[in-house]
């Protein structure tokens, strides 16, 4: 621990080294994503337009994980940047009691007040009974996602990424593979429809999680653990939770802000909502690299402030900044040229093809704003001021979005909601920059 490589090591070389495990492992990610809603799209329309409307339950538990991740890895890499050694153990220990907490509220909600939520947004029962299916499933096995991500964060703010790559191989890939046996009923397994994706999903990650633990507590001991010792530290949490709970408030917005879209597009017809499920699922295949390029910087930039070194933040800002807007750009032209193909991949219908062409080639022009906003709102987080990201997050799709959409929908048509996603962008970006600005003069130039 005396010398760690994100102190020393050439910044290029470093998000390379950092980051590329992270993608690659994002990427299988968003490869199920889409082969998941693949395989379920071909049940039949009514089940893609359940796991649309089931997305933004998802988006809750991932800011509930991704949330406490970020505090637990913002706080390791800065404790270890400045030799705090014993801190980033507390962190650590601190980091699985918060995911109990969080498992435990979950699989509440997925036993009482899914299928209440469920039924605001249609009544038709095929929809409404697959909805259910897959969430309470889903929600009531969360531990594995949720415990395996707290294992996670602890080796990727100690600067390993190779072992949370594999882990999360080991949750894609299992779910890929177990996917067509439990919905199709391959191998003398039973015919499970919906509900067979949501139990090959929770199955994969367990495993996941298994494995992590593995790496933590036996093969891998980034940190001491001293579990029979182990008494909560407000002091501890609260610093954890000062990063992470804006960053779970921050993707929590996202499904707030899905979740009134949806109800936006029914007023229309479901085979919008649908169209939305399909887009996020593919969207997932251009953002999710980004998010891991963020995953390997954020750590990096925690370091690199905790032993103030600006030199080696401000060089990692603008190196993660110039890939991600070149790889958004990429992602831009991917939608603009072949937007009939994709919907094409999930079975979509002529009603799908002529909302979905429009919608994808409007939505997709704010990517590489998205791509600047990303990083910047991940620097944020690296340097513990993980508030401004959340207020970015929650004016760009809660006070702007939101009520745009709906303001387009109702005085325009089904086709004008979409520019609302690139006015949001716009006015996102504009405000991260003048976030960074800000910090840059009261803290960065300081360092």
């Amino acid at each position: 621990m005396e010398k760690n490589k994100m102190g020393y090591m050439p910044i290029p070389k470093l998000i390379l080294t950092m980051s590329l495990p992270a993608i690659f492992s994002m990427m299988t990610q968003a490869l199920y994503n889409i082969v998941d809603s693949i395989f379920v799209a071909q049940i039949g329309e009514e089940a893609i337009t359940a796991l649309s409307l089931a997305f933004p339950v998802q988006l809750v538990i991932v800011a509930c994980f991704v949330g406490m991740g970020v505090g637990i890895n913002s706080l390791i890499s800065r404790s270890l940047g400045a030799k705090n050694f014993e801190q980033a153990t507390l962190a650590a220990e601190h980091g699985f009691f918060i995911a109990i907490i969080l498992y435990g509220f979950i699989a509440l909600m997925g036993i009482f007040v899914m299928p209440s939520f469920v039924r605001m947004f249609t009544d038709d029962p095929l929809i409404v009974n697959y909805c259910i299916q897959y969430l309470q499933i889903v929600m009531l096995f969360a531990f594995g996602r949720i415990l395996a991500q707290a294992g996670v964060s602890i080796l990727q703010g100690s600067g390993e990424m190779l072992i949370p790559m594999f882990s999360q191989l080991i949750g894609a890939i299992g779910n890929i593979i177990l996917d067509p046996i439990m919905i199709f009923g391959l191998l003398d397994f039973p015919a499970l429809g919906v509900r067979g994706a949501a139990i090959a999903t929770v199955t994969a990650q367990i495993a996941s999680m298994i494995f992590v633990f593995l790496m933590v507590f036996k093969f891998k001991k980034v940190v001491q653990f001293k579990p029979f010792s182990f008494k909560v530290n407000r002091d501890i949490l609260k610093k954890i939770l000062i990063v992470g709970l804006p960053a779970a408030i921050m993707q929590a917005v996202a499904s707030v802000m899905l979740t009134g879209l949806n109800l936006i597009l029914a007023g229309f017809t479901t085979t919008a909502v649908a169209v939305l499920g399909i887009y996020y699922k593919l969207q997932s295949f251009v953002f999710m690299p980004i998010f891991g390029l963020s995953q390997g910087m954020m750590p990096i930039i925690g370091y690199n402030y905790g032993a103030k070194s600006k030199d080696r933040l401000l060089k990692a800002l603008k190196l993660g900044l110039t890939i991600a807007i070149i790889y958004m750009t990429l992602g831009l032209t991917l939608f603009q040229i072949f937007p009939k193909q994709l919907i094409l991949w999930f079975k979509g219908t002529d009603e799908m093809v002529e909302i979905g062409v429009r919608a994808f080639k409007v939505i997709s022009l704010g990517y590489p704003l998205a791509a600047i906003s990303i990083v910047l709102s991940t620097a944020f987080q690296g340097m513990g001021e993980a508030h401004l990201s959340m207020i970015v997050s929650f004016f760009r799709q809660i006070i702007v979005l939101l009520p745009l959409a709906w303001l387009l929908g109702t005085f325009g048509s089904l086709s004008m909601i979409w520019f609302a996603f690139i006015i949001a962008e716009l006015i996102g970006v504009a405000m991260v920059v003048f976030f960074f600005k800000r910090l840059y003069q009261t803290k960065i130039n300081q360092l």
